[in-house]
């Protein structure tokens, strides 16, 4: 690889948060932006899940720490903060990757269902582009928002009702904080994996939900989560993706191109 393409790339000094990342999926982005340079903070729950995934980072050369996370809680996004800051005086990525999903027939959803899915996929993303936000639009060098949306944010997908309109409102915020932060050099943008198993969706993935899904994949399989990591890392970096804001960067093996 020439040392252009590897600068272009390079996230060397950077540091980077990652809500979610004791996840699959957010764990493979945690782990793409340590490989390029980047020190990550996985944040969570899980001190054990974490520990697996900060092992592998650095069996591959890459640095990482976990901070404890509850993503609905402002109080615990500003204690996030404040460690970053502590322990590197900034943050350049931001990885809002928490969230949940829910396979009620409408009918049956309750109120209680439909505030905690508003709670950790609207209201986290929210809080946390708020208190982060503020600290990246005060920095010289500004940094990069990485919203992870859904297809289901941009084409309706049938059983995940509440899930869709949360996910629909993380796209919406994203454009308009993009506009907002840009003269900041704030870039704020949002992945938008299509079926990449994980554990929040499993128990979606009936058998025949599977069967629909890969009917509508043209590449007839669902993604490894380590194909996520080349979108993360243009969206991330402020060489490669310097001019790229307010995007939904999908990545669906085609399932968004097909109609019948």
């Amino acid at each position: 690889m020439s040392s252009y393409i590897e600068k272009l790339f390079s996230l060397e000094g950077q540091v980077a948060v990652v809500s979610g990342g004791t996840g699959e999926l957010c764990g493979a982005m945690a782990e793409g932006l340590a490989g390029a340079g980047a020190f990550v903070y996985l944040l969570g729950r899980s001190a054990e899940k974490a520990a697996d995934k900060i092992a592998r980072i650095e069996s591959q050369g890459g640095s990482a720490a976990f901070l404890p996370f509850e993503a609905t809680k402002q109080e615990s996004i500003q204690s996030a903060l404040d460690s970053v800051l502590r322990g590197h005086g900034k943050v350049d990525i931001l990885v809002n990757g928490a969230g949940g999903n829910s396979a009620t027939p409408f009918f049956e959803i309750s109120d209680e269902e439909f505030q905690s899915l508003i709670e950790l996929n609207i209201k986290s993303v929210f809080s946390s582009s708020q208190i982060f936000g503020a600290q990246m639009v005060e920095q010289d060098d500004g940094g990069s928002i990485i919203n992870v949306g859904s297809m289901s944010g941009i084409v309706p997908l049938s059983r995940v009702f509440t899930y869709s309109l949360t996910k629909a409102a993380v796209h919406n915020l994203s454009k308009n904080l993009a506009r907002e932060w840009a003269p900041y050099n704030v870039r704020v943008n949002t992945i938008v994996p299509g079926f990449f198993p994980a554990e929040q969706n499993r128990k979606v993935l009936t058998e025949d939900r599977v069967a629909s899904i890969m009917n509508h994949t043209p590449m007839n399989r669902f993604g490894n989560s380590e194909e996520i990591i080349g979108a993360t890392l243009l969206l991330a970096s402020s060489s490669a993706g310097s001019f790229i804001t307010g995007e939904e960067l999908v990545v669906d093996g085609g399932y968004a191109s097909m109609t019948i």
